[in-house]
């Protein structure tokens, strides 16, 4: 989003190498508080030039880099991973200021990327490849070894977890990395790959800010094997596009429309809190919130007088107020498409129960909003809205709720909330996603791995399966010569 400054102070600095490195770019990407006090931040992108050397050090590097022993790079990981500890909060309260994200969650989200470098620091230790059953007299091996330089592009809603994961298993696996934080939300993912950065030798991370010119550029250097993003779906497939030409591996986690399919014998006020946690966390601007929510007639009246009261108790305010509980969207840009779809579903037969316009005043706030009886093809239901709208759809039962979440352009992940353990299993072997979460909307233990579906992406994401992907095998027969 472009708009007037008021207060911006000016990012003007890749990490190239080792050193930062003042930019030289004349373009201008201006950032604005989205809580409405004026400040904000005018980022200068990398220039083509910038990109190649930074893509120059990370090639220098890798080969130092890849046979640094593994214990030496999880000690690297682990020192990282102390540092973000203790500026948990600091980086916190800058993704407050750049997105709008409440403090505490925001805090939490940067303790979160300590734990993720931790357990890469371990996992990366796991298997390196397996012997073979070959000749007594020679030896069969299978290894597995760093594809080299790797671009890590990453999301403003939520960027320090997956940041922190895509570089961690990147860089554990002995590949060199540059790494572009999206420009809404560059100065906090600058700070995190700054200060992993710092435990590493010169040139192993480098570190850009830009937009999609940047990583245009970042994604065709023929130098990098592979490319991590996590974004759109329509930026992930320019990027699947380019990179695939010439025959780099790309890692995409994409889109979603997640659903929650709703079984009846349930107490409505639990569903409508889950409902709303899946919804309304983050004003909606989660990958995996929930967009989607199947309600069986029987109950769907119960549930939805719930759902109004929890969503009209949420506390509109300032994200660095630990009393608030909804907080400002992004920027207007994404105002316009979460007021977009909420006026179409209404156009098009929904009923707004709450909610459904912009609010007024300094800042871009939408209020939690509830649509009943939504047509099935809206873009409330059958887009990304990433705002915070729990749009419903209405369903004869469990049956019909279980066929049509399964359905539709993206396959990121699914809540199913059913007393029932045998339709429990029934949903997770159906579901066509990458996740499916039975009676909880958000969770999981550490190392789940999954592969999303159709628009939402491809390849492992996160998880032990993720530093698999950052390597190639090769096998390697031996013996010993004659005589």
């Amino acid at each position: 989003m472009t708009t007037t400054r008021t207060d911006a102070a000016e990012h003007a600095v890749h990490l190239v190498g080792g050193r930062a490195v003042a930019a030289t770019g004349g373009r201008r990407l201006h950032r604005i508080d989205p809580a409405g006090s004026g400040r904000g931040t005018t980022v200068v992108p990398a220039t083509t030039a910038e990109v190649t050397a930074a893509v120059d050090a990370a090639w220098a590097a890798r080969r130092e880099w890849r046979r640094t022993a593994p214990t030496e790079r999880a000690a690297c990981l682990r020192a990282a991973a102390a540092a973000h500890r203790a500026n948990a909060d600091r980086l916190g309260d800058l993704l407050t200021a750049t997105t709008g994200r409440l403090v505490g969650q925001s805090r939490e989200s940067a303790a979160v990327a300590a734990d993720l470098l931790d357990e890469a620091a371990t996992t990366g230790l796991g298997n390196a490849g397996r012997v073979l059953a070959g000749a007594p007299a020679g030896l069969d091996v299978v290894r597995r070894e760093p594809r080299g330089v790797v671009a890590v592009i990453t999301p403003w809603n939520d960027p320090f977890p997956t940041a922190a994961g895509l570089l961690a298993a990147a860089l554990v696996t002995g590949n060199t990395v540059v790494h572009k934080p999206s420009e809404r939300s560059a100065v906090p993912g600058w700070e995190l790959a700054r200060l992993v950065a710092e435990a590493l030798p010169p040139g192993v991370l480098n570190v850009l800010t830009g937009d999609g010119e940047t990583g245009a550029a970042l994604v065709a250097d023929e130098r990098v094997a592979l490319v991590a993003h996590v974004g759109s779906t329509a930026a992930g497939r320019r990027i699947a596009a380019v990179a695939g030409a010439r025959g780099a591996k790309v890692l995409r986690e994409n889109g979603g429309a997640d659903a929650v399919v709703v079984d009846s014998g349930l107490d409505p006020r639990w569903v409508a809190e889950q409902v709303a946690l899946g919804a309304f966390t983050n004003t909606g601007q989660i990958c995996t919130s929930v967009e989607r929510v199947y309600l069986p007639d029987g109950v769907a009246d119960a549930v939805l007088a719930e759902l109004v009261t929890v969503a009209e108790g949420l506390v509109v305010g300032n994200p660095a107020d630990p009393a608030t509980t909804l907080g400002p969207l992004v920027d207007r840009d994404q105002l316009a498409v979460v007021d977009k779809h909420v006026r179409a579903a209404v156009a098009g037969g929904a009923r707004c129960l709450t909610g459904g316009a912009p609010l007024d005043g300094p800042g871009v706030y939408y209020p939690a909003t509830v649509l009943d009886r939504c047509p099935r093809e809206t873009a409330a239901v059958a887009e990304e809205t990433f705002g915070p709208v729990a749009a419903v759809v209405r369903v004869r039962d469990f049956d019909e709720a279980l066929a049509l979440a399964g359905t539709g352009r993206y396959g990121l992940s699914a809540t199913v909330l059913t007393p029932d353990l045998g339709r429990a299993l029934r949903a997770a072997e159906e579901l066509e996603v990458g996740t499916v979460k039975v009676n909880g909307v958000f969770g999981g233990a550490p190392g789940g791995s999954a592969d999303p579906r159709r628009d939402s992406g491809s390849g492992a994401g996160y998880g032990p399966d993720l530093l698999t992907e950052m390597t190639v095998l090769k096998t390697v027969h031996l013996e010993a010569p004659p005589g």
